[in-house]
């Protein structure tokens, strides 16, 4: 059965709330992936009808300022700011994003402080936070949130423990006072669909923007993506609970492989007494200092850190911001008008 207009009408009654929360045609926001969500991706993302999102990572106030000036040159769509709770200049970085009026900021990697809150919100931005668990969700809401983020193991980069699909039966039914976008693994229209239908407001893609034609990622990068399978996107494997390891998923290459050895080697040099046991954890932490730059802007895809998410299976080849966005939202339609049809005469789109 062919998709009819109330098709599309069921799709835009689903993530209404997500879409009326971005000011967005669609509820898709993108990950903020740090070298790759600039001012070319972002913007392309927002013309698009999706929700572009900067990755500050380790950027100063003065390079923020400026890619958000060279952003809204691209764009005159609303696109958010992506911070580290971590940073030495969070609250300058947020008093940066107050200024250039960013309407949504998004406080990632730990949980923000009152302070930090209170002056996104003072300011008259909207909060996006991170919950990687009900009752921090909860927590999360009370002290101001006015979005939530649940990104399950499935997604590249820096991981929690626990996948989507757990993730959203456990704060789905439970949080309805704000928006809930979910993230992780999520490539196919008919995955946003079905999460959309247990409550979430919209979804939040990384993998497969990474890979799109304005995405400024070296070749290699998007040819390792489109290379990829599921079972190539991996988490970092910690060899010893005394000298942790932050988990983040990326492809499997060489230095993966090295990473693995590299921690062999030191643990048995501070169990020789050659080092210290601080001295072997800093060791390991530096490991891939650098390597995700070399990933992506250099193009060494076998000792750079080529973050992806499981879902980087489903890119197939180099497609541009607005067509990926359309397929999504083409599946979407064409499921919700399979379940009109008998079940011999469904149709889904490849």
């Amino acid at each position: 059965m062919q998709p009819e207009t109330h098709d599309l009408a069921e799709l835009d009654r689903l993530w209404q709330r997500g879409s009326e929360f971005l000011g967005t045609r669609t509820a898709i926001m993108a990950g903020a992936m740090t070298w790759v969500s600039e001012r070319h991706l972002v913007s392309a993302l927002s013309n698009a009808g999706g929700f572009g999102v900067i990755a500050c990572g380790a950027m100063n106030p003065t390079l923020l300022e400026a890619e958000i000036a060279a952003t809204k040159t691209l764009t005159d769509q609303p696109f958010g700011v992506n911070l580290i709770t971590m940073h030495p200049q969070l609250d300058d970085l947020i008093q940066v994003c107050i200024a250039a009026k960013i309407g949504h900021v998004v406080l990632a990697g730990g949980v923000p402080s009152g302070k930090a809150v209170a002056a996104v919100k003072d300011g008259g931005a909207k909060l996006v936070c991170f919950a990687p668990a009900l009752v921090l969700a909860k927590r999360l809401v009370r002290s101001g949130a006015d979005a939530l983020v649940i990104e399950g193991s499935e997604a590249g980069g820096h991981i929690g423990p626990v996948s989507l699909t757990v993730l959203a039966q456990e704060i789905l039914p439970h949080i309805r006072e704000v928006p809930v976008f979910v993230a992780g693994g999520l490539g196919r229209g008919e995955a946003i669909l079905a999460y959309l239908e247990m409550g979430a407001a919209g979804a939040q893609l990384g993998t497969r923007f990474a890979a799109s034609r304005e995405s400024i990622a070296h070749a290699n990068f998007k040819q390792a993506f489109i290379r990829g399978n599921a079972r190539d996107a991996m988490p970092s494997v910690q060899l010893d609970e005394r000298f942790p390891v932050i988990p983040v998923r990326g492809l499997v290459n060489q230095g993966t492989r090295h990473f693995h050895d590299m921690q062999v080697a030191t643990i048995r040099r501070v169990e020789a007494g050659e080092i210290t046991r601080e001295q072997g954890q800093l060791a390991i932490e530096h490991f891939w200092a650098g390597a995700l730059r070399r990933a992506v802007i250099e193009g060494d895809v076998e000792q750079g850190s080529v973050m992806a998410g499981q879902s980087v299976g489903m890119v197939k080849s180099e497609q541009a911001v607005a067509e990926i966005i359309d397929e999504l939202v083409q599946q979407a339609v064409v499921a919700i008008a399979s379940r009109r049809a008998p079940a011999s005469r469904q149709l889904y789109v490849n």
